[in-house]
């Protein structure tokens, strides 16, 4: 695997990375362009981080990549869009594109940032959502509901690692 890479797996004939991308990454400025124009609000909000070099200590984006073309994103942040933020580590902002769901590659973007959370000694991690039946089929509990800044309620799921 690359320096960068945290999972690599074969779906069909597609061989698919998830890599960890910062500013060294050659898909640096392809996953702020990908972030920007995919399909789902949060990815312009992505898009802004990384321009802005917003990450900090340990934080990250990681982006699932297929034949060199950015298929998916998710990030590893200390806060998320909550003013209650009484979590962390969160895996938050997990897209996939639409050409591609159904296909497991959020549930390897997930174990890939798990890899990661691990590596730095993290014993569990978060994932804010308004989906219900979705990341428990990744080994992920609904613990708590937080009011989210736009004033929804979004259901909190804790994994231990």
């Amino acid at each position: 695997m690359a320096p960068h890479s945290y999972r690599e797996f074969r779906i069909g004939g597609c061989m698919i990375k998830i890599e960890k991308i910062d500013e060294k990454s050659i898909f640096f400025n392809d996953l702020i362009n990908y972030a920007r124009t995919c399909s789902w609000e949060a990815g312009a909000h992505l898009a802004d981080l990384l321009e802005n070099s917003t990450f900090v200590d340990w934080e990250s984006a990681f982006a699932a990549i297929v034949d060199n073309r950015i298929v998916g994103f998710c990030t590893f942040m200390k806060t998320d869009y909550y003013p209650n933020n009484k979590y962390f580590p969160w895996i938050s902002t997990i897209f996939v594109d639409e050409e591609y769901r159904g296909k497991r590659i959020s549930g390897h973007m997930i174990e890939a940032v798990i890899k990661y959370a691990k590596s730095l000694h993290f014993s569990h991690v978060y994932i804010p959502s308004d989906m219900v039946g979705f990341y428990e089929k990744y080994g992920f509990e609904k613990i708590d509901e937080l009011e989210n800044y736009g004033g929804d309620i979004d259901a909190i799921f804790v994994k231990a690692i």
